[in-house]
């Protein structure tokens, strides 16, 4: 499958970042626009106890395979900071917006820029890592993970022991180690499209779905899908009730977008 011009230079930028070891990164270099980093949050998310140019950091969950057989390792740390916090003033509710803009591994760092595709609790993360059917149901007693058949967030089944992930009754996927990859797809209702490049490369999608947009196992909370020049980056979450609140342990799916730039 050819690759656009943007892409492919993209993708020679990304043969100098990772050896065959993905030992470390080099400054200055870009990851394609369009690349989905699955990351499990380590740090809370809070309007309430959160504070602008706070901290805060994700570590990518699976092996991000990337152009000309490079791969983001899992275990990568993905950091960010808080960009601006409104707390709950009487009826006006609360949000929070936060900037994930540093890969890093060993020593080096290598300055992105992303979007938030996805969004879910620690506790729907850890139901999708369960058989179907929960602890002691959807698999026979004693059998190795690999054999599970197991639900990830937003629908899509995955069946380790045939070696396939199905959407709506269609081959989309394969499990591999630490999550699956997928042919992403669009979800237009959510407000998500499909690939950057309209291709049918399989994307690290760890315990999510193909097309899983949006929050899940989060109530009162939206991602704010509006962009300004004056804030590329800016992930921003709104609470329709309440405080924002997303616990450590959450899944996020992170989308590199075209404003991706080596520092």
């Amino acid at each position: 499958m050819r690759m656009n011009g943007a892409l492919r230079s993209a993708a020679l930028f990304v043969s100098f970042l990772f050896g065959a070891s993905a030992a470390g990164l080099h400054v200055g270099y870009r990851i394609p626009a369009g690349t989905i980093l699955p990351v499990s949050l380590n740090s809370r998310l809070s309007s309430a106890k959160c504070k602008p140019d706070e901290i805060i950091t994700a570590r990518v969950m699976q092996d991000v395979p990337l152009p000309n057989g490079m791969v983001i390792r899992a275990g990568t740390r993905v950091i960010g900071h808080i960009v601006s916090v409104t707390s709950v003033s009487g009826e006006s509710p609360a949000s929070l917006s936060v900037r994930f803009d540093t890969l890093e591994t060993h020593d080096k760092k290598l300055s992105v820029s992303t979007d938030l595709r996805a969004i879910a609790s620690f506790m729907a993360v850890g139901r999708a890592q369960l058989p179907r059917g929960g602890a002691g149901g959807g698999a026979d007693p004693g059998s190795p993970e690999t054999a599970w058949t197991t639900v990830q967030i937003g629908g899509d089944v995955v069946y380790r022991g045939g070696g396939y992930v199905e959407a709506y009754r269609e081959r989309v996927g394969k499990p591999v180690p630490g999550g699956v990859l997928s042919r992403l797809r669009s979800n237009p209702e959510r407000g998500c499209s499909g690939a950057f490049d309209a291709s049918e490369t399989p994307r690290a999608l760890w315990l999510f779905s193909a097309d899983a947009c949006g929050t899940y196992d989060l109530p009162n909370l939206e991602i704010r899908r509006s962009r300004t020049p004056n804030s590329p980056g800016a992930i921003t979450l709104d609470s329709t009730k309440g405080q924002v609140n997303v616990r450590a342990g959450a899944g996020l799916l992170l989308t590199v977008n075209d404003a991706a730039a080596g520092a």
